[in-house]
């Protein structure tokens, strides 16, 4: 046998041990309903996850629901898609921009209650198949939103319907109550070196 042969032998020999336990790990998961995702951390992508996740669900025909807190000065090319392409998702911002420009606390926190309740209405109505809630993580964190109500509805949402949520923190109970939680690491950012922010590509 050659080395090339016996490469390949190796190879196949575990292709096959990998296969048998991806095949397991399927079989175990038989339990059918929508899961709960937090994607966090201090990298760049937790929202460009999340709306590739809306992508999905459109393509299925799936009804979506997407709100925005934080967002909506600056205007993004998921925006400008979703208001002019895809009429059938309910797409809503808080519309404040960062809270560092606001500088405005009890503006904000009017505004989070605002945006909450179109928020509470999607996570409680079973039609929306996915519903995400880009930046929900700072409510919490500034405590502009009750987090025992945020987690509530959340935990109590209808059981075929899934919920995406980014933005950095949001404290451990956040974490403890969904399904899937993927921290997003920053190991190098353009923006740092000086770099601006790149339109199509960053916003």
């Amino acid at each position: 046998m050659t080395d090339n042969e016996r490469k390949n032998e190796r190879h196949k020999k575990a292709m096959a041990r990998q296969k048998a336990s991806v095949d397991a790990s399927i079989n175990a998961a038989n339990t059918e309903r929508g899961v709960a995702i937090l994607l966090t951390g201090n990298g760049k992508g937790k929202s460009s996850s999340a709306f590739g996740m809306v992508m999905r669900a459109l393509g299925y025909g799936y009804k979506v629901g997407v709100v925005q807190f934080i967002k909506g000065e600056q205007l993004s090319g998921e925006e400008i898609y979703l208001r002019e392409h895809c009429p059938q998702v309910a797409f809503y911002q808080m519309g404040t921009g960062f809270t560092w420009d606001t500088q405005d606390r009890s503006g904000d926190i009017a505004a989070a209650v605002r945006t909450w309740e179109q928020a509470s209405a999607m996570l409680a109505d079973p039609a929306y198949h996915l519903v995400v809630l880009d930046e929900l993580t700072y409510m919490l964190a500034f405590d502009y939103l009750a987090e025992d109500t945020v987690l509530t509805a959340l935990a109590n949402r209808p059981p075929e319907q899934s919920v995406v949520v980014t933005g950095r923190g949001g404290g451990s109970a956040l974490q403890d109550i969904m399904d899937t939680v993927s921290e997003v690491k920053e190991i190098k950012h353009a923006y740092n070196h000086g770099i601006k922010a790149r339109r199509g590509v960053d916003y």
